[in-house]
């Protein structure tokens, strides 16, 4: 009979301060890389890239993208691919631009202007991409045909439909109360922007509160209370600092004029006032915050990272795999639709080559941002913050006098940097467990 000894278990080894704070690492180099990125260009543009107005314009083009980069996710996450996203998102557009400029005035006597006009439009609009979304996902999910050549197929079909409905022609000017969703034409001022970024610090404060009450209740770990107060700073920081930012762009003095002349009012010498936040930020935040709750707070988002995770497993506990790949296309073509909407009215109207190239941007965003291509990972802030990234390259590039070639060499290259990277910081961690 051997005698056994009982050996002690092991004390868990004193976390750093990084360990503490709970700050998610690939999260951190990626802040760091768009740190060090906006840094060079703004060197290499003689102050320019950082300047108000560069960042306010980043700001509203990064949107499109980013927008769809959430719905990539989940895409992603289940082990597909997209590539139609920009064909998708040119015909929403063509079909959302011909039913505000010819159909509602022929048929229904709806003109520009009329309140009714920018509604029916972007919903008939999101219809159009939802079920286009929905189709692509039933031929994937219960046809069995890979989202590859599904997707690719929508790439080559889906715009051209969009060329053939407007016969190729640029359609405008749009109604202006829908030109309000897409940037410059719709901001809601310097006081509304800092009650917003207020209202955002607290109602971030009170979520972090909570969750650390929740976390503390049910006896799980809990971050130390100044780690706590470190990440609140952040977050506050981090959030009014974007609404200064926007609120530091300010409206040129003769538009501010033809503003002032057109109430009947004479401009105040001297005055000058920012831009604020554009309605299209805040879509895209609601956009972000609705689809982090879905992948965190709901059964659907729930089902997506288990089967992306494991397939197999997911289809014998019982979840309905097929069903949840046509979702999840339609949730992708309602969100390509969504930033037709953004893109259109950015543009202030719809052109033949609108979203093109976008499938390249949107599929680097998700992919940049950190979700894994092998499936079962993926975050919205990270898609978004992707999104950012790509946006910041082409437009830093284009600053400096880049070629549209060589931007595209840049874009590709990263991308495929950014996939290696991913499987290296895998294999690591798959050693380390």
């Amino acid at each position: 009979m051997t005698e056994t000894t009982s050996q002690p278990i092991p004390s868990q080894s004193k976390r750093n301060m990084f360990q503490q704070l709970e700050l998610d690492v690939r999260l951190l180099g990626m802040i760091g890389a768009f740190v060090i990125l906006c840094i060079g260009f703004n060197i290499l543009t003689d102050g320019r890239f950082l300047s108000p107005r560069n960042l306010f314009n980043l700001t509203i083009q990064t949107v499109s993208v980013a927008i769809m980069a959430t719905g990539m996710v989940f895409v992603i996450v289940m082990r597909h691919i997209d590539l139609s996203v920009g064909g998708v998102l040119a015909v929403s557009s063509a079909v959302m631009a011909l039913v505000q400029t010819k159909f509602l005035p022929t048929y229904l006597g709806l003109g520009f202007d009329h309140p009714l006009t920018w509604i029916i439009t972007i919903a008939i609009g999101l219809s159009i991409g939802t079920l286009i979304g929905a189709f692509q996902g039933w031929l994937i999910g219960y046809q069995s045909v890979p989202a590859f050549i599904v997707t690719l197929g929508g790439f080559l079909v889906w715009r051209n439909y969009g060329w053939l409905f407007t016969s190729g022609q640029t359609i405008g000017p749009l109604d202006k109360n829908f030109l309000v969703l897409g940037g410059v034409s719709g901001t809601m001022g310097e006081a509304m922007s800092w009650t917003i970024g207020v209202v955002a610090v607290a109602i971030s404060l009170w979520a972090m509160v909570s969750s650390r009450r929740g976390r503390i209740q049910h006896g799980f770990p809990a971050k130390p209370a100044w780690a706590e107060g470190i990440v609140m700073g952040i977050v506050t920081c981090a959030i009014l600092g974007f609404v200064w930012i926007l609120n530091s762009y300010d409206i040129p003095s003769r538009k501010l004029q033809r503003m002032f002349e057109a109430k009947g009012e004479v401009m105040p010498e001297g005055l000058e006032v920012g831009y604020g936040l554009p309605i299209s930020v805040l879509i895209l935040i609601a956009t972000a915050i609705v689809m982090t709750v879905v992948a965190r707070r709901t059964r659907l988002g729930r089902y997506i990272f288990a089967t992306g995770g494991n397939p197999d497993a997911a289809d014998l506990s019982g979840i309905n795999t097929r069903l949840l790949t046509v979702k999840v296309f339609a949730i992708m073509g309602f969100l390509c639709a969504l930033s037709a909407v953004v893109a259109s009215a950015r543009l202030q109207n719809h052109t033949n080559d609108i979203g093109t190239l976008d499938e390249l941007r949107v599929i680097a965003a998700a992919v940049i941002g950190g979700t894994a291509l092998a499936g079962g990972a993926g975050t919205i802030y990270g898609a978004i913050l992707g999104a950012l990234v790509m946006q910041s390259l082409q437009s830093g590039m284009a600053m400096v006098g880049v070629d549209a070639p060589l931007q595209n060499i840049v874009v590709g290259s990263v991308l495929v940097f950014a996939v290696w990277l991913d499987i290296q910081y895998r294999k690591r961690l798959g050693a380390k467990i």
